[in-house]
């Protein structure tokens, strides 16, 4: 009896000490837990959630649209579409050499960069950006695991090689690179949207509920260009230079009265859609990036100031001594001996000589004070990239030489635009306009939301003699003129030609064997629609501005005039022109 007492009580106290024992290891778990808790609740509340939200909440951007690029006639000429491009998630791909080879093989790539793209252990590769719908089709039908088939926007130009140098290209991010499109760049690309959502650890977005905010599309450019005269300066410029194997060429139209430019033509040409295939130097726009010697182009200017300082007359003579004339140590020469010549045969007969006559006689200072007038030495701001101001040196620096030579379009150099400009001046009655490349910028719903108004510069020469140099310009188009081959039967026409030798960049002079060809001028010269310019670099067999370049201008003229349906003018080319319209100031300042 006694013995059985006392293992009842041992047993109880045992029991009582086991539950104890467990009740409180589970209190210090639970305390454990608990402090636990209060630590990442409380201590560390706000570090971790810091860190959550940087590791899972994402900002992500949604691109806008890209504006599109239209001409005058609202033709596109550059557009964004939406192409599907390759894209692969590595962590979700199980047998990367597997997938590696179907890839190179559905894409026409090669497959070891690929396989090291997959590789790599990054959570997102590309694998071809803008894929063609084959390739797309082609794989979709494999099936491949972790690789995706994002859809992106791409920069796309309908007409191809059409006005290239222009509107220029954008990059793989639709970034502008060249051209209108690098110009206007945050006008066409719009404002990006912000969006916050959660994405797990195999790169899945999850929104958080709630519409992202709407996108800012970029806005459109309407440019001043028409296509189809841009076409018809682009096939004449091309085939002249093919015709004397020249190195390039170019061409420019413009409306005198407003400055719009309608045509802006390059050759050698290149395609926007594979710019990559070219060499840089295609890519510029040398119409507003280079510069050039004018040549005899450049006595259109020299006669204006002359008229405009009353110290000539179109009926001044200037003796040409033969077509030598001995200046220090330099001679100046005439292609043709010339003795005595009037002031408008020196400008038809394009004499060296009788030009360095001229400015003789009206003095550096005031030739130099109307070349800066007209826009020359100084920036049109047309609004482009690297546009080139050329070379005007300052009068104090001229030599004797220098102040001659430039008189013949010699020591100076002037881009195409400035030169255009120059002579749409006298073609405006005298008043030098602000070229314009883009008239308007619209909205996605095509609302304008900015648009140019044509902006008198200043005047440069009085009306008079604007109509006087207009009437000597005829000349030069007419019979035993320089620029006979720039005539349109049944236009007037008033232009001039230009060569000019090419200088040697390692600082040796001039080049004989390299020249620019030119011919700039107008039609029709009593009421003018349109100025042309046409420069030919490095013509071969044949180098002179009325063989090579007057062509190209009447092939524009006829075209660009048929196109407007500018009727005939019932007049034959030799007559002179008389001032029959009064000037045209009143309306623009008006």
């Amino acid at each position: 009896m006694s013995v059985r007492g006392t293992k009842k009580p041992n047993a109880a106290k045992w029991i009582r000490f086991r539950i104890v024992l467990v009740g409180s290891i589970f209190a210090l778990c639970f305390g454990v837990i608990v402090g636990r808790a209060v630590q990442l609740q409380v201590l560390d509340g706000n570090d971790l959630a810091e860190k959550a939200a940087t590791q899972y909440n994402k900002a992500y951007y949604e691109r806008p649209r890209r504006g599109t690029i239209f001409d005058q006639n609202r033709k596109e000429l550059a557009i964004s579409i939406d192409v599907p491009s390759v894209c692969a998630y590595p962590k979700r791909i199980r047998s990367p050499q597997q997938t590696a080879v179907a890839l190179a093989r559905a894409l026409r790539l090669k497959q070891r960069p690929i396989f090291r793209k997959l590789m790599s252990g990054k959570k997102f590769v590309w694998v071809k950006r803008y894929a063609s719908s084959n390739e797309v089709s082609a794989l979709r039908e494999l099936n491949l695991e972790g690789v995706g088939f994002p859809t992106e926007s791409r920069r796309f130009y309908p007409m191809k090689t059409l006005a290239a140098q222009a509107i220029g290209f954008c990059g793989t991010e639709e970034t502008g690179l060249e051209g209108l499109e690098y110009y206007y760049d945050r006008t066409l690309s719009g404002l990006n949207s912000t969006r916050t959502g959660i994405r797990d650890a195999l790169g899945r977005w999850f929104s958080p509920g709630g519409l992202p905010p709407e996108n800012k599309d970029g806005l459109n450019l309407i440019l001043t260009i028409d296509s189809n005269i841009q076409n018809i300066a682009e096939q004449a410029v091309s085939e002249s230079v093919e015709q004397f194997s020249a190195k390039s060429g170019m061409a420019l139209v413009m409306v005198p009265s407003t400055g719009a430019i309608l045509a802006m033509a390059h050759v050698p040409q290149f395609n926007p859609n594979t710019f990559g295939r070219y060499e840089p130097w295609i890519w510029r726009n040398r119409a507003i990036t280079d510069s050039f010697e004018p040549g005899s182009t450049f006595k259109i200017f020299l006669a204006a100031a002359a008229l405009e300082s009353d110290t000539c007359t179109p009926d001044s003579i200037f003796y040409c001594e033969n077509g030598k004339y001995l200046v220090g140590k330099n001679v100046i020469h005439d292609i043709h001996a010339y003795g005595d010549l009037s002031f408008r045969d020196i400008i038809k007969y394009s004499s060296n000589i009788g030009a360095a006559k001229i400015g003789e006689k009206i003095g550096s200072g005031y030739l130099y004070d109307k070349l800066k007038a007209f826009g020359f030495g100084t920036k049109t701001n047309i609004g482009w990239p690297y546009e080139r101001s050329g070379r005007l040196h300052p009068v104090r620096l001229w030599s004797e030489m220098d102040a001659l030579a430039t008189c013949f379009g010699h020591g100076v150099s002037v881009s195409g635009l400035q030169l255009t400009a120059g002579v749409a001046a006298l073609a405006n009655d005298g008043l030098l306009m602000k070229p314009y490349l883009v008239q308007e910028i619209t909205n996605p719903q095509g609302q304008r939301v900015w648009s140019v108004q044509p902006t008198i510069t200043r005047r440069v020469v009085s009306f008079e003699t604007a109509q006087s140099l207009t009437s000597m310009l005829e000349r030069v188009v007419a019979k035993s003129g320089t620029g006979v081959k720039a005539a349109v039967r049944g236009y007037r026409i008033a232009g001039k030609t230009g060569t000019a030798q090419k200088i040697d960049p390692n600082g040796n002079g001039y080049l004989k064997d390299k020249h620019t060809a030119a011919f700039v001028g107008f039609a029709p010269s009593r009421d003018p629609k349109m100025v042309i310019l046409v420069v030919i670099d490095e013509p071969q067999r044949q180098y002179y501005g009325g063989v090579v370049a007057a062509p190209v201008f009447r092939r524009i003229a006829m075209e660009t005039l048929q196109y407007l349906k500018i009727p005939p003018e019932l007049v034959t080319p030799d007559e002179e022109a008389k001032p029959l319209r009064a000037s045209r100031e009143a309306v623009h300042m008006g």
